[in-house]
C-alpha cells in the first residue's frame, strides 16, 4: 500500500514541474514532467505552480496519482 502525502507545485522549469511537499521544512523540490501532472488533473501545465496536490509514494520514492486537493 502506497502513502498519500500533500505537496505543492513551486514553479515550471522547462517542461518540467518543480514538486515540494506541502510543509514548511520540506526537502529541495523534485522535477516531475508538467504534462504529465496536468493531465492526471485537468489543468493546463501553466496552470500548475502554486497548486496543492495529493500524490501517492511509490516504494522507490517516486510520486504518481495526483489529485488536486
Amino acid at each position: 500500500m502506497s502513502e498519500r502525502v500533500k505537496v505543492k507545485v513551486v514553479l515550471l522549469f522547462g517542461d518540467q514541474a518543480e514538486v515540494t511537499a506541502d510543509a514548511e521544512d520540506a526537502a529541495e523540490p523534485v522535477r516531475y514532467p508538467a504534462a504529465e501532472i496536468a493531465g492526471a488533473v485537468g489543468l493546463e501545465p501553466g496552470e500548475l505552480p502554486g497548486r496543492r496536490l495529493w500524490a501517492d509514494v511509490g516504494e522507490d520514492g517516486r510520486l504518481s496519482g495526483w489529485q488536486l486537493v
